[in-house]
């Protein structure tokens, strides 16, 4: 039986595909149209309906006459799952997503601010300053609170200390990490509301619109 070739949404084929000449290097990526050789599939349509038990004939009959790849999605099930769908596709619209997801992660940076459970108010301000300028940048903050001789067995100071700060910059952040003991220290890390690539977003798009208001100035 005849199968559409693997690659990017063009359709182009890709020299020495798998699909195309039924061998290949062993690879983690699932099988798909003849290399899956079982004799029936649990199958799914390509919007997620269940079409039910069927031969994998059949099943490699419906993708060919709705132009969709066979991939077999759940192999240890038994019978196996197997989708119906454009791989080709799908691995493109994957592979996009990991690289945002990659990017994402890499603009996402980690600051740490360390409080003593019993800090002079003002060393708090100054600290809470701290945070809420990071969190205005885009970047989490990991709160540690360090704990000396009797202070460790207070740790409802600590706990309270976080909870204060956390309240005090909701409006900026949330915490995504309850706080737990580390040893000597208790930590939370609190994440900003917004990424940090929208708060750059947001400079640029602040920055021109005060450049464009200094050139009408100047105009006038």
């Amino acid at each position: 039986m005849a199968v559409r070739p693997s690659g990017p949404p063009t359709g182009r084929p890709v020299p020495g595909n798998p699909r195309k000449l039924g061998r290949g290097p062993i690879s983690a990526e699932p099988r798909i149209n003849d290399r899956i050789r079982v004799p029936e599939v649990r199958l799914v349509g390509p919007n997620g309906e269940q079409v039910g038990i069927v031969s994998v004939q059949d099943a490699l009959r419906l993708a060919q006459e709705s132009d969709l790849d066979l991939v077999e999605v759940a192999p240890t099930a038994r019978p196996p799952v197997a989708k119906l769908m454009d791989y080709g596709k799908f691995k493109y619209e994957s592979a996009v997503k990991a690289r945002e997801s990659r990017k994402n992660q890499s603009n996402t940076i980690i600051k740490e601010i360390k409080l003593r459970p019993k800090i002079d108010p003002n060393d708090y301000e100054t600290k809470k300053g701290h945070v809420v300028r990071f969190l205005k940048g885009g970047d989490k903050v990991k709160v540690t609170i360090m704990f000396r001789g009797r202070e460790q067995s207070r740790p409802e100071l600590g706990r309270r200390l976080l909870a204060r700060l956390a309240e005090d910059v909701q409006d900026l952040g949330q915490v995504e990490s309850q706080p737990k003991q580390d040893g000597r220290n208790m930590v939370m890390v609190i994440g900003p509301h917004k990424r940090r690539s929208e708060h750059k977003a947001e400079a640029r798009a602040a920055a021109a619109e005060e450049k464009s208001r200094r050139e009408q100035r100047d105009k006038a």
